[in-house]
């Protein structure tokens, strides 16, 4: 439990608000070098963050796991080891290359049937509304009509201003008062 929390508390400020800061100056002061540079870190980090999402619930149990973690990210961020330049130049680098135009492919694709599927569920989503809209006003209805049921006629006929037009007793209007 303590190796966990270490572990997190250091991905948090190593792996992520330290970086953080330096991508921030390198775009401030628009070096390139070290725009490229943690560039190559973030895409690393990026796999790095799913792999750990995945390892976190299969092989957490190992011995020493979390304190690998650690040392992973020191060893992604030193500038002794530049363990994520190294990682992009000698793997992800010729693997996005060689599968670029497959994964553009999939994104557009995704993309189209993302669009589909959200006009789906909006489509669906007032379908249901407006179901449930209907049937609560069936049911209103119904609640209405037993309220009127439950009264009597006597009571029904009791109440003014409720009488057909044409069987209303006559009320002139009242005179404007004369100056």
């Amino acid at each position: 439990m303590v190796s966990w929390m270490i572990s997190r508390a250091v991905v948090l400020v190593f792996g992520m608000l330290y970086p953080a800061y330096y991508s921030y100056k390198a775009v401030k002061t628009k070096n390139v070098k070290e725009y490229v540079r943690w560039m190559m870190y973030w895409i690393v980090f990026a796999l790095y963050t799913v792999i750990e999402t995945v390892a976190d619930q299969t092989v957490a149990w190992f011995p020493l796991y979390y304190e690998l973690k650690i040392a992973f990210v020191v060893w992604l961020l030193s500038p002794y080891t530049k363990g994520a330049s190294l990682i992009y130049r000698k793997f992800l680098h010729p693997l996005l290359s060689s599968k670029e135009r497959e994964i553009d492919d999939y994104i557009v694709q995704a993309k189209e049937r993302g669009y589909e599927t959200m006009v789906n569920f909006g489509r669906q989503g007032l379908n249901l509304a407006a179901t449930a809209a209907v049937t609560a006003a069936v049911k209103s209805q119904g609640a209405i009509t037993e309220r009127l049921r439950s009264f009597s006629m006597h009571d029904l006929t009791a109440i003014q201003g409720d009488e057909p037009v044409g069987q209303r007793p006559y009320q002139p209007l009242p005179e404007a008062k004369k100056k």
